[in-house]
Order: C-alpha cells, then structure tokens, then sequence
C-alpha cells in the first residue's frame, strides 16, 4: 500500500471515520446491554435512537467535507461507500432495538443476546482499527479485521438458521403464531446487522485492495 507515502492523509476523513465506528460501537453496546438487562426499554430504546441520530450527523459532516476537499485520502466513491456502510450498520442496529419497544416483546431469548453480542463483537474490531485506515504499516491488521468480522457474521448465519427452524415449534394458537412471527422478524434484523457490519468489512477490504 504505497498511497499512503504520497498523498496528505487528510486527518479531518479519518477522524470522522473513526467517529462513525466508535459509534457504531456504542450502538451496538446499547443493544447488547439492552438485551442483557432488559429494564427501562423505552428509556435504553430512545438512547439508542439518539445514537443513530449521532450516526446520521458524522455521516452528514462527512458529505459536506468531501464537497469541500480536494485532495481525498483515498476515492472519494469509495469515501462515500463506507461513510454509507456505517450509516447503514447503526440503522439496523436501532430498528432492532426499535421492534424490542414496539413489539412489547418479552424477556429478549438466549439467540436475540448471542446476536446482540456478536455485533459488539464486529464493531469492537472495526472501532479499534478504523483510525488506521490509511497507514500502510496496518493494513494485514485491517484485514484480520475482515476476517474476524466475516467469521462472526457466520456465526450469525448459524444461530438464524437454528432458532428459524424451531420457532414454531410447539406452538398451537393465534397468540403463539403472532409472537413466532414477532420474534423472527426481529431475529432477521438482528441477522441483518451482522450483515451490514460485514458490508463494512468488504468496503474496507476493497479499499485497502484498490490503493496496495
């Protein structure tokens, strides 16, 4: 990765990167705590939601800057795709935790908090390393955190196929379907943050590959 030698690293991007995964992070921290002490949801809800909120305005600023700047650490397509990726990451996050307060579900199961545990996992990685996004001397770093994020989001994959086969099982009324029905749709979002946090992963991997 040569780029890094030639070009200002333009501190302003990296930093509000670095922002955005730190935020993810705490995102993800909220829900799992959430999940792990389910009291005050709304209250625990609405912190979360102020967090997207967060999300949204680094995002924001990340924009104006790009219109503003002329010289870019890396391509500016690229600088708008994983500013993208990490908006899209906290969106999910929070319309999990959302259908949480929506739902009135009950006590969250063991998969909801494995799921919840495995997206502070993911972001944990992204959030300790984001800053080194353009320093050559940390790019197999970067990409071990391709790989540890893609690993868990496997696990997901594990845990949604298992609790999808079995959540119908035994059940053998209205109330029963509406609640199976209820907890699939939220273990999809919880999924398909995973998913998101793994499509962070791939957009940083594609940068590290287009600047070697």
């Amino acid at each position: 990765m040569v780029f890094s030698r030639f070009l200002p690293k333009n501190p302003e991007f990296i930093q509000m990167f670095a922002q955005s995964a730190k935020n993810a992070h705490e995102t993800a921290k909220a829900l799992a705590d959430l999940m792990d002490n389910y009291t005050d949801v709304e209250t625990k809800v609405r912190k979360i939601r102020d967090l997207e909120h967060a999300g949204d305005k680094i995002t924001h600023d990340l924009t104006n800057a790009l219109t503003t700047t002329f010289v870019t650490p890396f391509d500016r397509d690229d600088i708008m795709l994983l500013a993208s990726r990490l908006d899209d990451l906290v969106d999910s996050i929070e319309e999990a935790a959302r259908r949480m307060w929506l739902y009135r579900m009950p006590a969250p199961t063991p998969e909801a908090k494995k799921l919840a545990h495995i997206i502070q996992g993911q972001t944990a990685a992204m959030a300790d390393t984001m800053h080194m996004l353009i320093d050559a001397r940390h790019s197999d770093q970067l990409r071990q955190v391709v790989r540890t994020v893609t690993s868990l989001e496997d696990d997901g994959d594990k845990i949604l196929d298992e609790v999808l086969s079995k959540l119908y099982d035994g059940v053998n009324d209205i109330k029963g379907v509406i609640s199976s029905i209820r907890w699939g749709e939220l273990y999809q979002y919880l999924e398909d943050a995973t998913d998101r946090a793994q499509d962070v992963a791939y957009t940083i991997e594609g940068i590290l590959l287009k600047n070697a």
